[in-house]
């Protein structure tokens, strides 16, 4: 006690401190994780502005919906490409934008009102659409806008808000390149220069030695070649991404012949229980592995196997097996019937998520449908409690055919009957519906189809993956890998220059895991795991790492070493053509010494500069229309081999004079403007700083 009174003070003073120094301590440690956390959800900064993962997948999700709605199923490949366009998209659209804020370039709100309802926008004209006609709906449009102000959930306000947000954006991007290209033109020097190009003439003969004619292998090109064919075309080099290049060998676990017999005994089986059962659509559903609804179906929308079979054929009547898209199918004509080509109908929906459940959302459409038969207007009630793009419009559907609606919906429609009012229940929720009209009338069939795909066994998976192990564990750099795979006869594939975000590579329609890791990976890796690549184990070695920017003589060694052997080629043939040219006077004389033909070439144009029949030589080309006729040319090397020509003559073209000129000049400025959009946009996107952090997600 005695030693706490005497150090009381001390003591007070340092807990004082230590809770004042964790005070700080925590709260910076807050800090620094909410700054880690944006980090690593940042997709990337695009020219100052931060996107993130959330704003950006949810543009994503938005496109692939468009995507999925026009060609179904996306595979890797497609989604890939989604990723990569919605990027463009938002790089565009930001770089744009703080251009146009830069000078200053606004839209007005008279501009905004004339964009939207007296002269639309493709935008509006796309929403707001007559069914009937296709022409804008002012009237609809200005309706909508109102709704908007007095909607209770305000998801209709948002959807104008963004609406109003994207139509003043794209207007003020369009004056923006605009003035870019009110500020270009052609002069009349650009245009007599490009009537001559095109039009001007000449005569030549020529004779060439091929690069063919030496073989590669007498070619040993030195480091100071391709030093030198490296200065001279470093502009080629440059690449605007990070890429991989990284070789691979796959052991196939496709199914085998037992793993296919297997499949065709099961589904004979299967055939026996579907003849026999009376509750079909209970059997597909327990059977089947591809779960299919059974709906009605016209001529032409079932697969050809089945198309020449089901409509000619007795109900019961059961087809198969057949194999088809890697499955063994049997097929049962459940029913038949003949039905109306094309609905016209109208419907007003309720989402279950905005009424408190399903149960909610069905008393609901029962007590709108109940309005309706007691002679409420359609139209009107469809405007207040619909929920989807077609109250605006009455909850008009227009006409559609068979396979344009989800399942229990077209069986509503396409079964009833003109006039009929009905409540259906979809995945969108419960539809109020009138059947307006029916046009036409076809047989149509009910088929029942059971499938069991081709898989292989867990035996066959096993024995590729073993094989997967045997190798992975034998290898552990590049050179292990090639002399492994030389040894255990296994064929070793390359995947060249592979960008970030690429879906498949040669071989691997799926190889977004062997990817990111090979962006991971250093340079002689080989992967520490076996990837799963479809029916496919997959074990991999990066071979070459590309960094964005110019790309060093290292980094293109070997995919310019062709071009260095034909560099090499030219020099040795040019001497050879030298020699001949020494006291020759015309082209025959040089012909015959280096033992070639010389070959005769009429009305050539600078702008074409393609030598018929053999290779387009613009430097070769370039060089003749610079020349004086009647003389031997010195040895000239091009793109296939070297050559030694003679000018026979030139013929002019007409005049260029008065509206010659106007209309050239009026071409070539239309020419230039319509390449403007895209040139600004790539020189904006190089001086832009872009830091892109998308393989880290997708």
């Amino acid at each position: 006690m005695s030693f706490l009174r005497e150090r009381a003070g001390a003591i007070i003073v340092v807990a004082i401190g230590l809770a004042i120094v964790a005070f700080l301590l925590g709260d910076a440690i807050r800090s620094s994780s909410g700054f880690i956390a944006d980090a690593n959800s940042e997709i990337g900064v695009i020219d100052g502005h931060k996107v993130s993962y959330q704003n950006f997948n949810e543009r994503v999700e938005q496109n692939s919906q468009q995507f999925r709605a026009q060609m179904g199923n996306l595979n890797s490949q497609m989604q890939s490409y989604i990723v990569e366009n919605t990027w463009n998209q938002m790089t565009s659209s930001i770089i744009l934008e703080n251009q146009t804020a830069k000078l200053g370039l606004s839209v007005g709100n008279k501009e905004l009102f004339n964009l939207l309802f007296e002269e639309p926008s493709p935008q509006m004209q796309q929403i707001f659409a007559d069914p009937q006609t296709g022409q804008f709906n002012r009237t609809n449009a200005i309706s909508s806008r109102k709704s908007a102000e007095t909607e209770p959930t305000g998801q209709l306000k948002q959807q104008w808000i963004a609406l109003e947000e994207s139509i003043e954006k794209d207007r003020a991007n369009q004056k923006y390149l605009s003035l870019i290209r009110n500020g270009i033109y052609a002069n009349s020097l650009d245009a007599k220069d490009e009537y001559t190009n095109k039009n001007k003439l000449v005569n030549f003969d020529y004779v060439v030695l091929d690069y063919s004619s030496i073989n590669n292998a007498d070619v040993k090109p030195t480091d100071a070649d391709y030093k030198e064919y490296y200065d001279q075309n470093k502009y080629r080099f440059k690449s605007n991404t990070d890429t991989r290049t990284f070789e691979y060998v796959a052991f196939d676990a496709s199914p085998s012949k037992q793993d296919t017999a297997d499949a065709k005994t099961k589904i004979e089986k299967i055939a026996e229980g579907l003849k026999a059962t009376d509750n079909d659509s209970l059997y597909v559903s327990i059977n089947a592995d591809t779960k299919t609804p059974i709906s009605y179906q016209k001529k032409g929308t079932l697969e050809p196997a089945l198309d020449s079979v089901m409509f000619n054929v007795s109900k019961g009547y059961v087809f198969g097996p057949y194999l088809s898209d890697g499955a063994y199918k049997v097929a049962k004509l459940v029913d038949t019937r003949i039905s109306p080509d094309s609905v016209k109908a109208r419907h007003i929906l309720i989402n279950p998520a905005t009424e408190g459940g399903m149960g909610q959302a069905k008393a609901k459409a029962d007590s709108i449908k109940n309005l309706i038969q007691k002679g409420a207007s359609f139209a009107t009630l469809a405007s207040e409690f619909g929920t989807d793009g077609s109250k605006d419009s009455g909850g008009d559907l227009g006409t559609f055919a068979r396979g344009s609606m989800v399942p229990q919906f077209e069986e509503a429609v396409f079964n009833g009957h003109p006039g009929q009012l009905l409540t259906v229940e979809t995945q969108y929720g419960v539809h109020v519906i009138e059947i307006q009209k029916q046009v036409g009338s076809s047989k149509v069939v009910k088929v029942a189809i059971v499938d069991k795909q081709i898989a292989p066994s867990s035996q066959t998976e096993q024995l590729a993956y073993q094989k997967a192990q045997s190798f992975i564990a034998s290898v552990k750099n590049q050179k292990q890998f090639e002399e492994t795979a030389q040894k255990q006869g296994v064929n070793k594939l390359v995947a060249e220059d592979v960008t970030p975000l690429q879906g498949g590579v040669p071989g691997l329609d799926d190889a977004r895991n062997v990817v990111r890791w090979a962006f991971k990976a250093d340079k002689g890796d080989v992967s520490d795991e076996i990837f799963n690549v479809g029916n496919k184990y997959v074990v991999a070695v990066l071979t070459e790492v590309k960094p964005k920017g110019t790309l060093s003589l290292e980094n293109v060694k070997k995919s310019i070493e062709p071009a260095v052997i034909n560099l090499v080629k030219a020099r040795m043939l040019k001497e050879k053509a030298d020699k001949a040219l020494n006291g020759a006077t015309n082209i025959a004389q040089v012909a015959q010494k280096l033992n070639v033909t010389v070959n005769p070439v009429e009305n050539i144009v600078f702008a074409n500069p393609i030598i018929p029949g053999y290779s387009q030589e613009n430097k070769v080309i370039g060089s003749i229309f610079g020349s004086q006729p009647n003389k031997v040319s010195k040895a000239i090397d091009g793109e296939r081999g070297v050559y030694v020509y003679a000018v026979k003559g030139f013929t002019n073209p007409a005049a260029f004079t008065g509206a010659s000129v106007a209309k050239s000049k009026e071409s070539l400025s239309q020419s230039l403007s319509s390449q403007a959009e895209g040139a600004v946009f790539e020189v904006l996107k190089e001086k832009a700083k872009i830091k892109d952090n998308r393989a880290k997600f997708y």
